[in-house]
């Protein structure tokens, strides 16, 4: 039997033993990511539930996470500092806190523009020796609304094929390393993966996708914060076997350098082809972002999933998601197209 084979088995068996679970007052909710996307996503999913995990990629090597993960060599802190900021409450305890992780340090020395959360997570790994210990001991002093876990306690370096990296050599496909030159090329990216390939999972953040209702991933820059998650083996089984529903979010618009000109399904083509075996049921997207429903809805359908449209977008200028909007189109999609829970 191959190791593939006996995860999945391993799996199986979880997911049938945690199947006789006695179900809360509301859905279970995993939400998969990083950075902003995932961010915005919490944000939203705070607000329609209060059984919420976040699992965050750990793959960041720029600003204060990437000095911290080098002379430190720990996880990089700095996405899930901010899915901690997310999940803070709209009251002041909340909102204060919010702001004192958030906050960036100016000066002409070595503390210039770390972040305190950043700080505060890292000194809390080594005192306690146990990064989901630590992210549940932060998470309950800023009163967060839900958990948040890394998906390896292995740093993690992403590594893409890219075409037109050098603008010079339009057709020449090159590896480029590291999230945050992968997020600003200006070329191609063909496919990404992690260095070490096959990392493992934090066992709890597999945990809460086998014990999950829905799963929702996205929005956030595909390559580096979406797909990577598919990139972990025990997590992709996960998915694969979990009875969990799962919706993916698209973004807004293109990221420059990292998506540029993207159209929406070609977004869900790039991920059908990181990980063939995923299934979703919903894709969820901006009615005003689609400029071709049924080729979208064509994309969808071959990954097993309706095409939900909904006005999620801010009604500034800026592309990024509205929290109330957001979370009005999660509310429709979890009672539409879940199986109706006790929470309704």
């Amino acid at each position: 039997m191959t190791s593939r084979n006996m995860r999945l088995r391993r799996l199986s068996r979880a997911t049938s033993a945690l199947s006789g679970r006695k179900r809360g007052a509301q859905p279970k909710v995993v939400a998969l990511g990083g950075g902003m996307g995932l961010s915005a996503s919490l944000t939203a999913l705070r607000r329609i539930t209060g059984d919420l995990t976040a699992v965050v990629t750990v793959a960041d090597d720029g600003g204060s996470s990437g000095r911290l993960r080098e002379e430190l060599g720990v996880l990089p802190p700095g996405d899930l500092r901010k899915a901690l900021a997310a999940l803070c409450g709209d009251d002041e305890w909340g909102q204060t806190w919010a702001q004192v992780i958030q906050h960036r340090f100016e000066s002409k020395g070595d503390l210039h523009e770390h972040a305190v959360g950043n700080l505060l997570i890292v000194a809390l790994w080594e005192q306690l020796g146990d990064h989901v210990q630590a992210l549940d001991l932060v998470g309950r002093l800023l009163g967060a609304h839900g958990r948040v876990l890394p998906m390896s306690a292995v740093p993690l370096e992403l590594q893409a094929l890219v075409r037109g990296h050098d603008p010079q050599r339009p057709d020449d496909v090159v590896t480029v390393r590291g999230q945050a030159t992968v997020a600003l090329t200006p070329g191609e990216v063909q496919s990404v993966h992690l260095v070490p390939s096959g990392p493992p999972a934090v066992p709890e953040a597999v945990a809460a996708v086998l014990d999950a209702d829905w799963v929702v991933l996205g929005p956030g820059s595909w390559f580096s914060s979406v797909i990577p998650h598919l990139l972990v083996p025990e997590l992709l089984d996960a998915l694969v076997v979990t009875k969990a529903r799962k919706v993916l979010s698209l973004n807004l618009a293109p990221q420059p350098g990292e998506t540029d000109g993207f159209s929406p399904q070609r977004h869900l083509e790039v991920l059908g082809r990181h990980a063939p075996k995923l299934a979703l049921d919903v894709v969820l997207a901006d009615e005003a972002a689609v400029p071709d429903r049924d080729s979208l809805a064509d994309a969808a359908q071959r990954l097993g999933a309706a095409v939900e449209l909904a006005p999620v977008a801010s009604p500034d200028d800026v592309p990024i998601h509205d929290p109330e909007l957001l979370a009005a189109a999660y509310d429709r999609i979890f009672r539409m197209h879940g199986r109706i829970g006790p929470w309704r």
